[in-house]
């Protein structure tokens, strides 16, 4: 993810986050970011990349999937659930 893409989200949160939230977040984001290290990604071949490669055209194609306004829309909802879950 680009810096400015950060810089963004980092922004948003500082717009919508109670101090509390923040400190949420950034337990859980830690957290997540210690059990990412203990287990490696699994790197993959160029053979698999383009198998995943074909199936997502393939899929694309087929009009499967969700819309970006969609998948957007979603994280939004479930976000500001789970914060006010926390407050």
């Amino acid at each position: 993810m680009s810096t400015s893409v950060l810089n963004n989200l980092l922004e948003y949160l500082y717009g919508t986050l109670t101090p509390n939230n923040m400190r949420w977040v950034a337990n859980h984001l830690m957290e997540h970011a210690d059990q990412m290290e203990e287990a490696p990604l699994k790197p993959y071949t160029m053979e698999e990349i383009n198998a995943m490669l074909d199936k997502a055209e393939k899929d694309f194609d087929a009009g499967l999937g969700i819309p970006d306004e969609e998948v957007w829309r979603e994280i939004d909802e479930m976000f500001h659930s789970e914060i006010a879950e926390t407050v």
